[in-house]
């Protein structure tokens, strides 16, 4: 799936770096063999991936919010990349609704500075923009949504992914196609990511590991809303071949962007992935279910088409629900029992899934 001497000696900038999926995209691009600089806030849990796999080691490390357009601006003069990943996001539906202000001008503002910068650098031959499964306008339809669907999003985070999908429209037509020395750009759009190393609140399995290791019964909310669960690692292979396919195109004519989901097998409710959970991880913790009582909406079903990007790239998802969940829980069973194995474990992690 993956042209492994593409990436060789690549220079790579990620934004968002230190969060979830940019950590797991950084150690896999270390593993590529590419030159990488790193441009994010400081890690926002403890404990968090980028740190557990010690990954400013080999890179670039810059803290920086992507609201600060000067330094951005500096980072991007500096290192010169030739391709961009833009990850930074607020990404958090819950915590949206209570701060709608930084989740709008993180996620919408922070892209647009993104934008600008990489209109000022000359070396650019690819930007890869990752917003969200949920910029679409949420109807509850019962076939998947396809990357010309009407762009909405109820809460503010969704909203806020709607609108950069708006805005990076808007400046490739505006400034991509006219002007092919900023380079070829499309966005991305994933389900429900899950893997190891994600600790963050209001997430369905970071919530059941922290529950699970402290030998407490998980507590969900919304048991039967139905998410289409992948592991993390397989939107990421998609993101490389976007890079890959971009950097090979001769000339962008058009607005450019694909879903990045599981087969229809993955999309499972939140109690079936509940309880698969607890028995992979062992023990008698059961499930408990609460009522959701804070009145926020919170969607009932959402499931992507991805009929594009297997006809168009030729990817297709390798892992489906059992295989997704056996390795995410057993990452943070790695991590319980062995933490200092936890490098090579990702490392084999990611060589499993390229079948290396």
């Amino acid at each position: 799936m993956i042209n492994y001497n593409f990436w060789k000696n690549k220079k790579v900038l990620i934004t968002g770096h230190t969060g979830f999926k940019g950590s797991w995209l950084t150690l896999w691009l270390q593993n590529l063999g590419a030159k990488i600089c790193g441009c994010s806030l400081e890690p926002n849990t403890q404990p968090n991936l980028f740190n557990t796999l010690e990954l400013s080691k080999n890179i670039q490390h810059n803290i920086c919010d992507i609201r600060n357009l000067e330094k951005l601006n500096d980072i991007f003069k500096n290192f010169k990349p030739e391709i961009v990943f833009h990850l930074a996001a607020q990404p958090l539906v819950r915590y949206s609704y209570h701060n709608p202000i930084e989740t709008y001008e993180t996620n919408v503002m922070g892209t647009i500075n993104v934008l600008e910068a990489i209109k000022r650098t000359n070396s650019i031959l690819a930007t890869i923009i990752v917003t969200s499964d949920k910029c679409y306008e949420n109807t509850e339809q019962i076939w998947g949504y396809r990357e010309n669907d009407k762009m909405g999003g109820h809460d503010p985070y969704s909203n806020s992914k709607g609108c950069t999908e708006l805005v990076v429209s808007a400046y490739t037509k505006s400034y991509f196609i006219p002007n092919q020395n900023h380079g070829k750009i499309a966005s991305v759009r994933a389900g429900n990511v899950v893997g190891g190393g994600d600790w963050s609140q209001d997430r369905l399995i970071p919530d059941l590991i922290k529950n699970l290791i402290a030998n407490k019964n998980p507590i969900i909310r919304s048991p039967k809303a139905i998410r289409p669960w992948q592991h993390v690692l397989e939107p990421l292979a998609g993101y490389l071949m976007v890079a890959e396919y971009l950097c090979k195109l001769e000339k962008q004519t058009e607005i450019l962007n694909w879903n990045f989901g599981p087969e229809q097998e993955s999309q499972r409710d939140v109690e079936f992935v509940a309880n698969k959970v607890c028995e992979l991880w062992g023990g008698n913790n059961k499930i408990e279910i609460q009522e959701n009582k804070n009145n926020l909406h919170e969607a009932n079903l959402l499931y992507l088409d991805c009929t594009k990007v297997k006809k168009e790239l030729g990817w297709q998802p390798k892992w489906g629900i059992n295989d997704t969940l056996l390795n995410t829980v057993e990452w943070y069973k790695n991590f319980h029992n062995n933490q200092k194995n936890v490098l090579n474990f990702s490392n084999n992690l990611i060589n499993k899934y390229n079948g290396r």
